[in-house]
């Protein structure tokens, strides 16, 4: 059974989960190629009737328990999202992304933070998984921070670069 679609506060934040009325803000903020050419799977431009559709899935894959996905607010506006999906046997992968204005704040830490005890305080996951790409070394600190260890480096296909790129892998188990 998954967990209720409750927000989260923190001291700066808050992260309530997602709702189809995000995408037009989510597109807005992935039409800036600095955000979007760190995210993997995203396209660039990006896709409004995509990015419409998958906000749209969102409820339903909470209810389901394949993916748990946060807007991030700052001051009642969406400043990014923070997610826990690719759900399986027990495992997750964390995901995230902000609005270029947000960067460098620690609200990154911040949200995923919350959302790691979300996922294993609430949802029964005992492994996360996360990724960034090599040449975004702000995340890798994010992630070191929140406790997550390397992996490995492996060849992704980055789609929004449309081109094959180096992936940090870190796992972060339970704690």
């Amino acid at each position: 059974m998954s967990p209720p679609r409750t927000a989260i506060r923190t001291d700066r934040l808050v992260l309530r989960p997602t709702f189809a009325t995000d995408a037009e803000r989510a597109f807005e903020i992935q039409s800036d190629w600095e955000v979007t050419r760190m995210l993997r799977m995203a396209s660039f431009p990006p896709d409004r009737q995509a990015t419409f559709d998958w906000f749209a899935d969102h409820e339903r894959e909470w209810s389901a328990g394949e993916a748990y996905r946060f807007a991030v607010e700052l001051g009642g506006r969406m400043v990014g999202l923070v997610d826990v999906d690719e759900i399986k046997d027990g495992e997750g992968d964390l995901g995230y992304w902000l609005d270029r204005a947000a960067w460098g704040r620690g609200y990154a830490f911040e949200a995923a933070n919350a959302v790691v005890r979300f996922a294993f305080g609430e949802t029964g996951l005992s492994t996360l998984k996360s990724g960034h790409a090599a040449d975004n070394p702000a995340s890798g600190r994010v992630l070191a921070k929140l406790g997550f260890v390397p992996v490995d480096i492996v060849e992704r296909f980055s789609r929004p670069r449309g081109e094959t790129i180096q992936q940090c892998r870190y796992v972060l188990a339970c704690r």
